[in-house]
């Protein structure tokens, strides 16, 4: 089934250090991009992560510093991505969960301005395991009746998200073939931050959802206790959970 569009949305897929958004860096990332007429463009390109890429993870993804020691370093390449990106809606496989965080992470170090949260995110991994409860490669034979070759390559990987996607169209009648209703779908909550530090309650408020303060209003935490928004800032925090803070701080400010 064709995907029905109003506007571009670009699958996705990294290979990374390791699975820690904040401490972990891309060491490859391919992308297909699908245009509302039905136009595809892709491209996959290595990147030199600037810290060595652990044994295990060259297991799993076959890349080793080796192959990336002449690749450009993710800051380098920052705008000219963010400017392939544009205004794509973003789809993968746990996309929702990992890549776009880390991507996420990687821009703010870049210290490139790409605000993906306004942007509609579909993650065939959760329609997947709402569906039928299987890995990626089971997906890809379930759905397309095809092998997964070069599993855990990003560009196999994404072909493989896209793949899925239409094919998941086809199977399911419930599923409208409306990105903002897949978006939906593929949401795994209501988060302010990509780590889910941070979720909007019912009237839009931001509430911490961790920790000894889980479940209460930011704002009101920041105004009882004057130490924790340091706190946050020391801590072992995603650099986007950071940044969700520093807004809520700034408001109180601004308010007076």
């Amino acid at each position: 089934m064709k995907l029905n569009l109003d506007n571009p949305i670009l699958f996705f897929d990294l290979e990374t250090t390791g699975i820690n958004i904040v401490t972990d860096r891309i060491v490859e990332i391919s992308y297909l991009k699908v245009y509302p007429n039905g136009e595809e463009e892709s491209r996959t390109r290595l990147i030199n992560p600037g810290i060595p890429i652990p044994q295990q993870a060259t297991e799993i993804h076959g890349i080793s510093d080796e192959d990336v020691k002449d690749a450009p370093l993710f800051k380098s390449i920052a705008k000219s991505l963010a400017s392939n990106i544009g205004s794509s809606d973003l789809a993968g496989y746990n996309s929702n969960r990992f890549d776009i965080p880390l991507l996420a992470e990687e821009f703010i170090r870049a210290e490139v301005d790409i605000d993906l949260s306004k942007r509609r995110f579909i993650d065939v991994q959760t329609i997947f395991h709402k569906k039928e409860q299987r890995t990626l490669a089971a997906a890809y034979k379930f759905y397309c009746d095809k092998e997964m070759e070069n599993a855990h390559t990003a560009e196999a990987d994404t072909g493989a998200a896209y793949e899925i996607l239409k094919a998941q169209l086809d199977r399911y009648p419930d599923l409208q073939n409306d990105v903002n209703f897949l978006s939906e779908y593929s949401s795994v909550g209501n988060y302010v931050d990509f780590a889910g530090r941070l979720i909007y309650n019912e009237q839009g408020k931001e509430v911490i959802n961790f920790g000894k303060y889980k479940g209460r209003i930011a704002e009101d935490v920041f105004r009882e206790d004057v130490g924790y928004y340091s706190w946050i800032l020391q801590g072992d925090f995603a650099l986007h959970t950071k940044r969700a803070f520093a807004n809520i701080r700034q408001r109180l400010i601004n308010k007076g």
